[in-house]
């Protein structure tokens, strides 16, 4: 996807309107599993991923009035890593200070998760994968099954259009066109979030 991806200023200034319940809605339902992908792939529990999933959240809910839109000062994606990594390390400080008190803790058990850098490469990657999900779960059941496979197996598992052709008993432009207005639908999706619509190339 593009790098220059913005998340698109609407959806900032209506969740900073606590009584929107749906811009809250939509909100967290792109982005606490991002948040929660990020934790779990870093070592936590699934328990303890959701509280600071949680917490990430309730960060945001309290400061995003505080959030001016300005692509020439940074992307909402990295001030959302930056609570991320933020409420993330202190979770782990929490609890290596919890099992030092209590005498529990092991070089091991530290090394479990270590505190997240102020750079993160992965972050990009996996906030992008799952704006993808998220508007492929939106966007799903506006396509026949056909039209869908046909779209999924040649651009996210790069079989050939001749083999899905002959495997949907389709027609190798068919697939293509199927392909194309899978990808169109999707980009107007996204587009609601980001402002660009970028998919994966």
């Amino acid at each position: 996807m593009n790098e220059a991806t913005k998340t698109r200023p609407s959806l900032l200034l209506r969740v900073r309107d606590a009584e929107d319940a749906a811009a809250w809605k939509q909100f967290v339902e792109i982005y606490t599993p991002l948040v929660f992908g990020f934790c779990r792939g870093r070592g936590l529990q699934e328990t303890d991923a959701a509280d600071v999933a949680q917490e990430v959240m309730r960060a945001i809910a309290r400061s995003i009035g505080k959030f001016n839109y300005s692509p020439e000062q940074g992307t909402f994606r990295s001030w959302l890593f930056t609570v991320t990594r933020n409420k993330f390390n202190n979770f782990l400080e929490r609890r290596v200070n919890h099992r030092e008190a209590s005498g529990g803790t092991t070089m091991l058990e530290f090394l479990e998760a270590q505190p997240c850098a102020e750079k993160d490469d992965s972050w990009d990657v996996e906030y992008h994968r799952r704006l993808f999900d998220w508007a492929c779960e939106q966007v799903r059941g506006e396509f026949n099954e056909k039209t869908w496979q046909a779209f999924w197996r040649t651009a996210t598992n790069e079989e050939s259009g001749e083999e899905v052709a002959r495997e949907l008993g389709l027609s190798v432009g068919a697939v293509y066109i199927a392909k194309s207005r899978v990808r169109s639908r999707l980009r107007e999706c996204i587009a609601t979030v980001t402002g660009d619509g970028s998919l994966p190339a």
